[in-house]
């Protein structure tokens, strides 16, 4: 009893507990301390990593930023280029109209060129006929004069031996004098005349020398116009037909192998080559509206077969096999929509080969049909 009074005078003591709960209240200090120094290191990571991926879009913009200008100044050229291919377009349209106004012009000269020509052999032929017959008075003339020349000497002589001359005599030598100087001045202006018309006549031939070469220049132009017009027809052609190797351009001729248009022995189109020859058709309205009207052209269709015989009730022999096949492809360009007046079919037999050899791939290159365009 005494022991517990004694407790209760010494009071409840709480410092332990305090202790205990202090320390509890350190301990859960330190782990949110702990806690929000790992929550700001992984925010620092975080946020680093953001900014690094901040810093590469930048870059990449930067990029696109750089691309997008080169991307306007590509455009700005290509506008400026565009620009100045439109006035060089309508440049060579203007060119292209004057060069159409001279070739008329051209031919206008050529025309009043032919026509002066006609003009100039027709005086050219006069004068050599008036050069003729003064060529001929002269021998005339002169074989007279010789002759005067040779009795007025033998007059003279006679004179001379006579011992006296009498006043008949004397007349007679001065009338055969004057005669002479007569015979002598008309001979002087036939040589005059003689001599002014080979100057005529070498003043015409200069002419004409110079209207034939007015006249083959007006051709060749004429020549080399429709030779513009032939590369690009044969160019559009081959797009046509399929770009083959068996497909050539000999010269001034495109030619195309028989088996690509007929069957052997036949001049029967198969239905691949009535779609090639639509495609041809079509390229040649196209090119032929571009050709000048004054041009007179026409698209020559050339048959050819081997050197190996045909003989059949259609076919006696290969003349009308390659006629046939010219034929047969003028008919279907005509009623694809080419004039017929701008069509020429030519059968040649195996008369014309570009192999004389006698194998298989000879016989092969020279069945052929040639597309020649080309001035009527």
């Amino acid at each position: 009893m005494s022991t517990l009074a004694a407790r209760r005078r010494r009071g409840i003591d709480f410092w332990p507990g305090f202790v205990d709960a202090l320390s509890s209240l350190l301990m859960v200090l330190v782990f949110v301390l702990l806690i929000f120094t790992i929550g700001q290191f992984v925010l620092s990571d975080a946020l680093s990593g953001r900014d690094k991926a901040l810093a590469a879009l930048n870059a990449e913009l930067a990029e696109l930023a750089r691309t997008l200008s080169m991307e306007r100044e590509a455009k700005l050229k290509a506008e400026t280029r565009i620009g100045e291919l439109s006035a060089s377009l309508a440049s060579t349209g203007n060119e292209r109209d004057a060069l159409r106004l001279n070739l008329g012009q051209t031919e206008e000269a050529l025309t009043q060129a032919q026509a002066q020509l006609e003009g100039s052999e027709a005086e050219v032929a006069r004068l050599t006929l008036d050069l003729n017959a003064l060529a001929e008075l002269k021998k005339q003339l002169e074989a007279e004069i010789a002759s005067k020349l040779a009795q007025l000497e033998d007059e003279q002589s006679r004179l001379a031996v006579q011992t006296e001359l009498n006043a008949k005599s004397t007349a007679q030598v001065e009338l055969l004098n004057r005669q002479v100087a007569a015979l002598r001045a008309q001979l002087a202006e036939l040589s005059a005349a003689l001599d002014l018309a080979n100057a005529q006549s070498k003043a015409k031939d200069v002419r004409i020398a110079d209207l034939g070469k007015e006249l083959n220049l007006a051709l060749a132009n004429k020549v080399g116009e429709l030779q513009r017009y032939r590369s690009d027809f044969f160019g559009r052609l081959r797009e046509v037909l399929g770009n083959r190797s068996d497909i050539q351009i000999v010269g001034d001729r495109f030619v195309v192998p028989s088996e690509l248009l007929f069957a052997s022995g036949s001049d029967e189109l198969t239905p691949a080559a009535r779609a090639r020859l639509d495609g041809l058709a079509q390229t040649l309205l196209e090119v032929s509206a571009e050709i000048p009207p004054e041009i007179d052209w026409v698209l020559r269709i050339d048959g050819h077969t081997d050197k190996r015989p045909i003989n059949t009730p259609r076919f006696p022999s290969n003349w009308e096999l390659s006629t046939a096949r010219a034929i047969a492809i003028v008919k279907h360009l005509v009623v694809s929509g080419i004039q017929a007046n701008r069509l020429a079919a030519n059968g040649f037999g195996e008369f014309r080969p570009l192999d004389p050899g006698d194998s298989a791939a000879a016989h092969a290159v020279n069945r052929r049909i040639e597309i020649q365009l080309t001035n009527r």
